[in-house]
């Protein structure tokens, strides 16, 4: 351990990464010896205050780059430019970044320009088609190339890295979202639980629940109309079961998931959850239906089996070691699979008992050890 504090700054803009890297910033701020800032570049203002508040967390420097109609271009020259000041008052030893955002990218390739030495939680995944997810896939593999310490969730992961030359201070620790799933629910359970559960009142939860969440824009148009249908279909089928939607912003979700879906009476199209809703539902419900990437790996931390609406996933693992499954955006697949969950158990257990492999929640703790021991 160092005699001076070492001085660690956390660059993130988004709900996934607030939640991926709060339990870290605990951690490192538990420890003795470190200087921990974070700073936040908003780049989804309202949903990443939610996270914040919480975990507790406030941030040191926030840059408040968000705008209307702002585009993939706007984000990543505001938050660039507006790092700049930032990292010359501070003067980091590190900068950790989270993931594939264009947040991250950005604040890796600032931490570069500056020779700050940057840290990649959730290093090297891979979907290996440029354009999907977009602009994700891009962003991580840009991020890991100007890291110098990396942290893969899984083996999958180091030889991605490994493929790409990357070998250095490569340290596989488990996914730090499973820390933060942990740490949540306890958060939830010391609130009360009764505070939660009134935001579904209008759903029994003494029934089966199907959790359901889909935004990808790669799905956008005929891809969506076919995950309505199928979903349609299997509900109408099990009327014993609640299908739980909270339904994204986007004209391009709101429009067909209304059209399609509501009028359905075990459908339920809700408002989008925030962070503590969110998983006070998923451990309540017995299925998740997901084009999302966290919750491949969140989900199977619970028990719970996921179908991934996605045509590839940079979360092989988990379909590898049968947490989850793809099937895609196509209308019979997603009925079929869906349809096998519901009426058979030995089905249902197989993918609920498999054991997950994005880690025990002990990747924070990992993370500060290796750190503070390397500097």
């Amino acid at each position: 351990m160092q005699d001076k504090a070492i001085k660690l700054l956390f660059v993130f803009g988004t709900r996934p990464e607030a939640i991926k890297l709060a339990p870290l910033v605990k951690e490192f701020k538990s420890r003795r010896n470190t200087n921990v800032k974070v700073c936040v570049t908003g780049q989804h203002r309202q949903m990443l205050d939610q996270v914040l508040e919480f975990f507790g967390i406030v941030p040191d420097y926030d840059l408040n780059i968000m705008k209307p109609n702002q585009t993939l271009f706007d984000v990543t020259a505001d938050g660039l430019k507006a790092l700049e000041p930032v990292l010359s008052e501070f003067q980091p030893e590190i900068v950790f970044v989270q993931g594939d955002t264009t947040t991250s990218f950005v604040g890796a390739l600032a931490a570069y320009y500056k020779k700050i030495k940057v840290a990649h939680i959730e290093a090297g995944l891979r979907s290996d088609n440029k354009y999907s997810p977009f602009p994700e896939e891009l962003n991580r593999i840009l991020a890991g190339h100007l890291a110098d310490f990396h942290f893969p969730p899984t083996i999958q992961s180091v030889n991605n890295l490994h493929r790409e030359n990357i070998h250095e201070h490569v340290h596989c620790v488990g996914n730090t979202v499973i820390d933060a799933l942990f740490l949540g629910l306890r958060l939830v359970k010391e609130k009360g639980e009764h505070e939660y559960a009134k935001k579904f009142e209008g759903i029994k939860m003494d029934r089966r629940i199907v959790l359901i969440t889909g935004h990808r824009r790669e799905s956008f148009g005929e891809p969506f109309e076919n995950i309505c249908n199928a979903i349609k279909t299997v509900a109408s089928q099990f009327q014993e079961v609640e299908f739980v939607y909270p339904v994204h912003l986007n004209p391009n979700v709101q429009e067909p998931v209304n059209r399609l879906l509501s009028g359905l009476s075990n459908v339920h199209l809700i408002t989008p959850l925030d962070y503590p809703h969110f998983i006070w539902i998923m451990e309540k419900c017995n299925v998740v239906l997901t084009d999302s990437g966290g919750l491949q790996e969140e989900a199977p931390a619970l028990g719970k089996p996921v179908l991934v609406m996605r045509e590839v996933t940079e979360r092989q693992e988990g379909v590898d070691a049968g947490t989850a499954k793809l099937v895609g955006t196509n209308r019979e697949v997603i009925i079929r699979e869906l349809t096998n969950l519901l009426s058979d158990p030995a089905a249902y257990e197989k993918m609920a008992k498999a054991v997950n492999p994005y880690g025990d929640g002990t990747a924070c703790k990992q993370i500060a050890d290796i750190i503070l021991n390397k500097i």
